[in-house]
């Protein structure tokens, strides 16, 4: 066999081997465009379903978030809340605008401030609160002392010195305290400012006390990487046919 014909040879072999990879290539890359196509749409399906958007309308709850923060609440009943929860809830003695805080007590719990190391206390037992504006400083710059009513929650900011919660609203019949069924949300995110965005942290402050602490984070972490992983795939798998496409021109050019 002459030097051309085993070279003519040997090019067929490598071409047909090139179309070969080629077609897998192409469908490697649809599938992961319509893989990536799923997880993206998929993800924000789940997210909608699941979460709600809001804007948080005061400085109450600085620093764990900010006025103006646009964060996700995830829906729930009220009967899910627990000691420590960031809430949305919306109470017609409130304004009748969805608000945003904490809840320090629930129905039951005698809850009052401050102990001789400035502490909040529920059923008499002190709680550390790293979570608020001023550590520094006494829980409440006002003292309190109030039983929540049973199916109720007893609501405060994370910044105590500016922070109109269930302090002020005493005198109400249930003592400042907001029904459970006011609450539609709990916040488990900040999505923007960019720079804050990310989950928002649970507290152990209130482990101790019978109940145990806050609820545990929903599956925002887990809807953001299913998102993410949509994206990724989507574009590697676009990418594929103009990479390989180059890739070959200057295979070509060699030979």
């Amino acid at each position: 066999m002459s030097t051309s014909t085993r070279t003519g040879t040997r090019t067929a072999t490598g071409r047909a081997g090139e179309q070969g990879g080629g077609r897998i290539g192409r469908i490697a890359s649809g599938l992961a465009v319509a893989l990536g196509c799923v997880l993206f749409l998929g993800g924000f399906v789940w997210g909608a379903l699941l979460y709600r958007p809001y804007t948080v309308p005061t400085g109450s709850m600085t620093p764990t978030v900010d006025a103006g923060d646009k964060i996700l609440a995830q829906r729930i009943d009220g009967s899910e809340v627990r000691r420590g929860d960031i809430v949305v809830f919306t109470d017609p003695l409130w304004g009748d605008v969805p608000m945003v805080k904490r809840v320090v007590a629930v129905g039951g719990d005698k809850v009052a401030c401050c102990d001789k190391q400035g502490r909040l206390t529920v059923d008499g037992k002190p709680v550390d609160e790293p979570y608020r504006l001023d550590t520094e400083g006494p829980a409440s710059p006002m003292p309190f002392s109030a039983t929540v009513p049973q199916g109720n929650l007893f609501m405060m900011g994370d910044n105590r010195a500016t922070s109109e919660d269930s302090r002020l609203r005493l005198g109400d019949a249930d003592n400042g305290s907001v029904p459970r069924g006011t609450v539609s949300a709990r916040v488990d995110g900040v999505a923007w400012p960019f720079g804050r965005a990310g989950m928002v942290d649970r507290t152990g402050a209130f482990a101790a006390l019978p109940g145990g602490g806050p609820s545990d984070h929903g599956p925002l972490r887990t809807v953001g990487v299913a998102i993410a992983a949509g994206v990724v795939l989507i574009f590697a798998g676009a990418a594929y046919g103009p990479v390989a496409d180059r890739a070959r021109r200057r295979a070509a050019r060699r030979s």
